[in-house]
């Protein structure tokens, strides 16, 4: 009786196949490349919804995507899916050391370190220990990302007080920008620098930015119910108004 994971396998192998669908036939792996990301962040956001019915789903639409590019992989002569999972079982069991073999650990921060020695054992091409960073995710989470292999090198502020002058210092600097190009380029360091503040904090940028960016839409939505007029012929003053509104609907 064959699995779930084989019949999905044989279903892909047919989609793709002489009399399958056109479209499947069609797709690259640069073709399907952003639907790999949609997939993945629309599983966030069951998992942050606490919707496990829409998260069984969404995983599903990952697991889609992985067996989609492998069939492509396979049908170029590359590698098939089974190669794909036999690579990161592989990689699982050397990077845990402390369950499969007979290395002792003392707690998680140490597991993380036997993990980054592997990995970079695991890939000697990389001279940096910022080398392998993808430039496919945000700059947001890249930054966070670069901020944290910095610190495991050492490179750290003593306390917090001379990261919030750090923070303080790139604003004067942004404030005394001449061009276009200064500015953005100090902004940057402005945005690189609260994301280390962040991180100081234990908090997580990505998510902070995406909690203030829905209670804006919430606050924003509730301004536009609250309304008597069009939003476009507001004062600055009404504008105010209607935004502590919002506000104080929002907060019950």
């Amino acid at each position: 009786m064959q699995s779930n994971i084989e019949k999905l396998l044989e279903t892909m192998r047919i989609l793709r196949g002489e009399n399958g669908c056109k479209w499947d036939r069609e797709q690259t792996h640069k073709s399907i490349r952003e639907n790999m990301l949609e997939e993945a962040y629309e599983a966030i956001d069951a998992i942050n919804a606490d919707d496990m019915k829409h998260l069984r789903e969404e995983l599903g639409d990952v697991l889609l995507q992985v067996v989609l590019h492998a069939q492509i992989a396979d049908d170029e002569g590359f590698f098939n899916f089974d190669d794909v999972a036999g690579t990161i079982n592989e990689k699982l069991i050397h990077r845990h050391p402390h369950v499969f073999s007979d290395t002792k650990v003392k707690d998680t921060k140490e597991i993380l370190a036997n993990w980054e020695k592997l990995k970079q054992e695991e890939k000697p091409h990389r001279k940096s220990i910022l080398d392998g960073i993808s430039k496919s995710q945000s700059a947001l989470m890249k930054a966070q990302k670069i901020s944290k292999k910095a610190v495991r090198a050492g490179f750290e502020w003593q306390n917090i007080e001379q990261l919030k002058e750090c923070v303080k210092s790139e604003f004067t600097e942004f404030e005394t920008a001449k061009t276009q190009q200064e500015k953005e380029e100090e902004f940057g360091d402005i945005l690189f620098a609260l994301v280390n503040l962040a991180r100081w904090n234990k908090i997580d940028a990505e998510q902070a930015l995406n909690i203030a960016n829905e209670k804006f839409i919430k606050r924003f939505k509730k301004m536009e119910e609250l309304t008597k007029k069009p939003l476009d012929c507001l004062t600055f003053e009404e504008w105010e108004e209607l935004w502590a509104k919002a506000k104080a609907e929002c907060a019950k």
